[in-house]
């Protein structure tokens, strides 16, 4: 069976597609990974998908969509046989759809750039991660820093918040704000195929840590 890596966050803007498709991409290096969009109908990482296709046919990696949270169970059911990892891109608002990514998830990923404005807007996610709590006991949501500036007084004041008032933990890894994953994403690629040294070695770094803990939830 698969494990399951669920990209969540009720605000637009804050890298879920970013991630998504660099975690996808990197992950399908070593084994088969399914990404599933369900995001639609912007759909960035099918776009991203389908660019990339064009480029270089991807191996190991295999596109899905969902419309909703039945077609969403659907596919990651028929997914999981035959892949490693199943990566999957939710939607900008809470709804049925999001709630099914974090109970089937072994790992919700919550991107969150450094603002108050993203941290409030975060606290409905974390009573619906609650809530799934309830269905789930070992729900694991962490915060993922995006676009985290990370030598400034208030990148780490707002970090000291979030942990305060959302209750999740932390990624270890902080993905800063470089233009090289915008770059790398308009042309169908992961920042581990890019020129910027800096953010391949972030999203590695972010991809090993991934691993690494589900290998620990697995018996």
């Amino acid at each position: 069976m698969a494990d399951i890596i669920g990209i969540v966050q009720v605000k637009g803007g804050v890298g879920r597609s970013t991630i998504a498709t660099n975690l996808a991409a990197i992950l399908s290096l070593r084994k088969p990974t399914a990404l599933v969009d369900c995001d639609l109908p912007q759909g960035t990482s099918a776009s991203w998908y389908e660019v990339r296709k064009g480029e270089m046919p991807p191996e190991n990696l295999t596109l899905a969509a969902a419309r909703d949270h039945r077609e969403l169970v659907s596919r990651v059911a028929e997914l999981s046989g035959g892949h490693r990892y199943v990566v999957i891109d939710g939607p900008p608002r809470l709804a049925a759809m999001t709630r099914a990514i974090i109970v089937m998830s072994q790992l919700c990923l919550v991107p969150l750039n450094a603002s108050a404005a993203e941290i409030w807007s975060t606290a409905d996610l974390v009573r619906t991660v609650e809530e799934a709590r309830q269905v789930r006991s070992d729900v694991d949501a962490r915060i993922v820093w995006n676009r985290f500036r990370g030598n400034t007084r208030e990148a780490q004041e707002l970090s000291a918040a979030a942990r305060d008032e959302l209750n999740l933990s932390e990624m270890a890894t902080r993905l800063g704000y470089r233009v090289a994953y915008s770059e790398a994403l308009a042309r169908g690629l992961s920042v581990d195929e890019w020129l910027d040294r800096t953010a391949h070695a972030e999203m590695r770094a972010l991809v090993d840590e991934v691993r690494a803990i589900l290998k620990g939830r697995r018996p």
